[in-house]
């Protein structure tokens, strides 16, 4: 069980039955740039409006934010356009300085998340705050560094929080920028269902391009809402340039959204379902059986290989192996990957499985 007490989304978004929408530039560059911004994107439905007003920059010679003369043109576009409004925050520092200004959501990012005493330090400052706070998923795909941080935000009372699901700096991120790793925001989901998960599809793929289909998995997946990177002008952004979309094509975006519901009231929707479902457990107790009896054969094989001293791994055979079986997968209709990734996971454990028997002593 949880030990983490939230409030529900709805009562401090007031968004209910559609997903929630953050959106705004990369960077706050100039008052006139905000409030355009934030002009061109009243009326497309946006909850939140975000700009960045402090950057974490891997290198210094990059645009790092205007700092606090930034916070008094946010607020301002909030007020003029009716959009309450929303920043990144890494140091108590910039806490205050945003609560001063009356910013309505704080986040804390990717870079800060991975550091807990910055997450303390952060978490220190907000106490007795009624503002809501998110919290991005670490850079490195860590479930305990991302649920330590919401940890510490909450034991500081904070009690309207969530999470921002950014994507995961990998070795191969495919066409991503950060690889979305979607089973570590369903992993997050079954752990911690009362926690809503925000994603956010600029972070994600670096590139305008894609931010559509990010963007629909995630409603795909019932996550709770968005966080896209909005600029009059992309392409002259003084930060993360490609990722960013016109306001206008963030309404198109919206607009296009295919939002699904979590389950239906109907009964035939429901009976057919249910249906489906024992099936699916049926099919899986087969397999789960299926699985220990190869397990059991492959005890019998070390066995042998123990007594005749042969090494546990035959590179030809394995790879003879998988190219068999992601072959007939493909035949059966199976996506390649899906077929390798399955049995490269079924031969670690069976590798495990015989060097763990080839340590031990024969038995009489």
């Amino acid at each position: 069980m949880s030990d983490i007490v939230t409030l529900p989304m709805v009562r401090w978004s007031g968004v209910e039955g559609r997903p929630l929408v953050i959106a705004g530039p990369c960077s706050a560059e100039s008052e006139d740039q905000v409030l355009e911004t934030a002009r061109r994107l009243h009326g497309a439905r946006v909850d939140y409006f975000r700009a960045g007003i402090w950057k974490a920059r891997t290198r210094p010679a990059n645009f790092e934010g205007i700092g606090d003369a930034a916070l008094p043109w946010l607020a301002r576009a909030g007020e003029e356009f009716g959009m309450k409004t929303a920043t990144e925050v890494a140091t108590a520092a910039h806490v205050e300085a945003a609560l001063r200004h009356g910013i309505d959501l704080l986040w804390i990012g990717a870079r800060t998340t991975v550091n807990p005493f910055s997450v303390q330090e952060i978490a220190d400052a907000l106490r007795g705050v009624t503002v809501p706070v998110l919290i991005k998923n670490p850079t490195s795909p860590d479930m305990g560094l991302w649920i330590g941080a919401i940890e510490r935000v909450n034991r500081a009372g904070v009690r309207a929080l969530g999470v921002i699901h950014r994507g995961f700096s990998v070795a191969d991120a495919g066409r991503y920028r950060n690889a979305p790793m979607w089973e570590l925001a369903i992993e997050f989901r079954r752990m911690h269902p009362e926690i809503p998960i925000i994603t956010d599809p600029s972070h994600i793929t670096g590139r305008r391009d894609l931010i559509q289909d990010v963007a629909q998995r995630a409603m795909e997946l019932g996550l709770d809402g968005l966080m896209i990177e909005a600029h009059p002008n992309p392409d002259q952004a003084w930060s993360d340039a490609a990722q960013q979309v016109t306001p206008e094509r963030l309404g198109e975006i919206l607009h296009h959204l295919k939002v699904r519901r979590e389950t239906s009231a109907d009964a035939g929707f429901l009976a057919s379902l249910e249906a489906l479902r024992q099936r699916i457990d049926h099919l899986d107790h087969d397999l789960l059986d299926l699985l220990a009896e190869r397990m059991r054969v492959v005890e019998e094989i070390a066995d042998y290989k123990r007594d005749n001293n042969v090494a546990t791994l035959q590179v030809s055979r394995w790879s003879a192996l998988l190219e068999d079986r992601v072959a007939r997968g493909v035949a059966l209709g199976l996506a390649p990957e899906y077929a390798q990734a399955l049995y490269e996971i079924i031969h670690r454990e069976s590798v495990r499985r015989q060097s763990e028997i080839m340590n031990q002593e024969p038995s009489d």
